[in-house]
């Protein structure tokens, strides 16, 4: 209800500032940019009467907001109402006429004045400035009750589409509320397809990733879960076995080890893709630079102990070999590539490094085009119900350092292409 209350006073306060600019505008700078108009008509109004005005001017016959100097050889006639019109003599009045038309300043009032010769004599109609107040009088009455009617309006509604507003806003705030209520039911309906919609849908496609990634994390604790109990089941076993003597100690020994080695490196996986979080908050971990051909070079030698059957071939085609990240990093990124190629490589395992890019080819089987999308997401299964956690620090790694992996079917074989 604050929301709803403050959102309103702030409309409001909008709605108030907007009206005193349209008052402005409207009552105190229209008025004054109309000011030549309203004179314009003045000299018009004075100078008619100027044809008829003699020296025995009759009192009658005289407009009492308009008064009249004649003057002839000297002589100096003025109307009965010159002093009501402006309290100063004839004489003086005379001194301040310079054009044909014009005005004066006397005691804070503006006079208006227009001439005319004629032979021997010279005539001098005078107003002071009550038309033009009455005029701005006559605008401000005119413009106030349209101002206020105006205000009433924008007023209501303000007050509609901020009550509307607040409503849709307080119906995005439940919905944040309830991004973890599987049982929330949303049944607003937007009518508006207008930035407040795009924000709702935001959060529906927000709430769906938050679903699926909750999935995929209780799928890699059953994944995990699995991955630790079966060495450890093994190990167990074993430990029993040659306790019982049932089995040789050496033979015992020597696959406890095995199993020892799977769980480190499962341990060692896991600690990088936990590291590879705070590395977000680093500045410089980007700063450096590797040679790749030294670091890909290292890898293969290590990896053709295990698959002495396969092909090692490393192609460059490129004199740009130096890339962005640390030693560390990527080391990281080629061991967890080749260690899943030689689980599935047949004969052949090639590394090409051509304009800028590193691509990964293995003549194994292809991947199922259902997982090849999910080949690098974060807890979950891939080739053949594998953990697939070494592709996911791939993955992640690679977005820290500002470079991409994909994966592509090739007619033999598949390839891993980092750009």
């Amino acid at each position: 209800m604050k929301l709803r209350h403050n959102l309103y006073r702030q409309i409001l306060t909008i709605v108030c500032i907007m009206f005193v600019l349209i008052y402005v505008s409207m009552a105190i700078i229209l008025p004054k940019i109309l000011i030549p108009f309203y004179e314009k008509n003045i000299y018009l109004y004075l100078q008619t009467p100027l044809d008829v005005v003699r020296d025995d001017i009759n009192l009658s016959e005289i407009d009492t907001d308009v008064a009249y100097i004649y003057e002839q050889d000297g002589y100096i006639t003025s109307s009965n109402n010159l002093n009501e019109v402006i309290n100063l003599p004839a004489k003086q009045i005379l001194k301040n006429i310079k054009s044909e038309n014009g005005k004066f300043e006397y005691k804070d009032r503006t006079y208006y004045y227009s001439t005319k010769e004629d032979g021997t004599s010279y005539k001098v109609s005078i107003t002071n400035d009550d038309y033009v107040r009455s005029m701005r009088a006559d605008i401000l009455e005119a413009l106030f009750p349209v101002l206020i009617i105006t205000l009433l309006l924008m007023l209501v509604i303000v007050t509609l589409w901020s009550q509307s507003l607040a409503q849709r806003i307080k119906h995005l705030k439940d919905k944040v509320d309830n991004l973890d209520n599987e049982n929330y039911v949303d049944k607003y309906n937007y009518k508006l397809d207008d930035e407040l919609k795009v924000l709702n849908n935001a959060i529906d496609e927000m709430k769906l990733t938050l679903h699926k990634q909750e999935e995929y994390k209780n799928q890699m604790y059953q994944n995990i879960s699995h991955d630790f109990k079966t060495p450890l089941t093994v190990i167990k076993s074993y430990i029993e076995a040659i306790e019982d003597g049932v089995q040789d100690e050496k033979t015992g020994l020597k696959i406890i080890k095995q199993e020892i080695d799977k769980l480190e490196i499962k341990v060692h996986s896991l600690l990088y893709l936990n590291k590879l979080i705070y590395f977000k908050d680093m500045e410089n971990y980007k700063s450096g630079t590797i040679n790749i051909v030294d670091l890909l070079e290292q890898s293969i030698s290590k990896f053709k102990l295990t698959r002495s059957d396969v092909k090692w071939q490393i192609d460059i085609l490129d004199t740009k070999t130096t890339f962005r990240g640390s030693k560390d990093m990527w080391e990281a990124i080629i061991d967890n590539i080749l260690s899943n190629f030689i689980r599935y490589a047949k004969k052949e395992v090639k590394i090409t490094v051509k304009n800028h890019r590193i691509t990964f080819y293995n003549d194994g089987p292809n991947i199922d085009e259902n997982i090849l999308d999910d080949m690098f997401t974060p807890y979950k299964k891939g080739i053949n119900g594998q953990f697939g956690l070494g592709l996911s620090i791939v993955k992640k790694t690679l977005r820290l350092l500002d470079y991409d992996v994909s994966v592509k079917n090739e007619k033999t074989g598949i390839s891993f292409i980092i750009k």
